[in-house]
């Protein structure tokens, strides 16, 4: 039987330190890091998306940043192919591949055996959806998710167009809703997996997203977000992630800086919620808590240890 690739998973919510762990096991485990982050690999998105500086990242390699224009649109399958592809070229240098992020489809996408078909897809429905979306708005067709799937609407955005279209798609072509269809998935892990999860009381958790995002505004996130408006992509793919489209209203003169800042932070703790709601039901994680700074050291021994346990890769001393 062929042995299969070690690969780790640093997962968790938004701000509960999964960066600054990631780096340490790197440096322990002669690691390369591949973002598991959705909007990391669009350039100029940087202070959004928490992104890595070059001097943070301490010379370890980095993947999947900056590698898209905000206008161009990523998929999941598109995620799936690029990384079991770094992993394999990392692996292949005696490396240990480290995924880090918070989206949990892309990177179950990765470590399972996946499909992608065709299937549920329908240009002539999608068409439809979409004139629908632009005559009656959005809200009108998540509200049709939620009858169909409430629980793929759950996981859904209800401002992510595409999304909301495509989890309609495939229930109106298929009869079959995207929670069914993701359900019939093969669950094979592909790969010697260690599934490191993040976790932290939640009222430190949000104190530390609310801090962020002040840190954010203070590092230029309304500039940075002023830019992408005035490049007219109000409606890409990419502006839709939390920290754009609110900023976005703002611009619009709908509502107050002020207001969409606080927007922003409200946004950002209901998707952290989700995130854990996320992993916790979808995969089979190892969870620590990082609530206390100054155990830091001792769980980065516990994980460290665990981590080593699980791939039986040996620690750098």
């Amino acid at each position: 039987m062929e042995e299969k690739e070690k690969l780790l998973c640093i997962i968790g919510p938004t701000a509960v330190g999964k960066t600054k762990l990631s780096l340490d096991l790197a440096k322990k485990f002669n690691g390369e890091i591949i973002s598991g982050d959705s909007m990391q690999i669009y350039r100029g998105m940087d202070i959004g998306t928490a992104k890595i500086t070059k001097e943070e990242m301490a010379g370890i390699p980095h993947h999947l940043i900056d590698i898209k224009d905000p206008k161009e649109s990523f998929s999941v399958y598109e995620f799936q192919q690029l990384v079991r592809k770094k992993i394999t070229d990392i692996s292949n240098r005696n490396r240990l591949p480290i995924i880090v992020g918070g989206t949990g489809l892309y990177i179950q996408s990765v470590i399972y055996d996946y499909q992608f078909s065709n299937s549920g897809k329908d240009e002539k429905i999608r068409v439809q959806l979409e004139e629908r979306s632009k005559l009656e708005g959005i809200e009108i067709l998540y509200e049709q998710l939620k009858q169909v799937d409430p629980q793929a609407a759950e996981q859904i955005h209800p401002n992510n167009v595409r999304r909301v279209i495509r989890a309609l798609e495939i229930y109106l072509s298929t009869g079959i809703t995207m929670t069914e269809f993701k359900a019939k998935q093969q669950k094979t892990l592909l790969y010697d997996v260690a599934l490191v999860g993040l976790t932290m009381e939640r009222e430190k958790l949000y104190h530390r997203i609310n801090e962020r995002v002040n840190q954010m505004v203070q590092l230029g996130l309304i500039d940075e977000v002023k830019k992408l408006y005035d490049q007219g992509l109000k409606h890409a793919q990419a502006t839709q992630a939390i920290g754009y489209k609110e900023l976005f209203t703002a611009f619009d003169g709908e509502v107050s800086f002020e207001d969409a800042i606080t927007t922003l932070k409200q946004n950002t703790r209901h998707f952290a919620k989700r995130q854990l709601t996320w992993f916790r039901n979808k995969m089979p994680v190892e969870w620590f808590d990082m609530t206390d700074p100054l155990d830091y050291e001792k769980n980065l021994q516990k994980i460290s240890r665990y981590v080593a346990g699980m791939l039986n890769f040996k620690a750098n001393t």
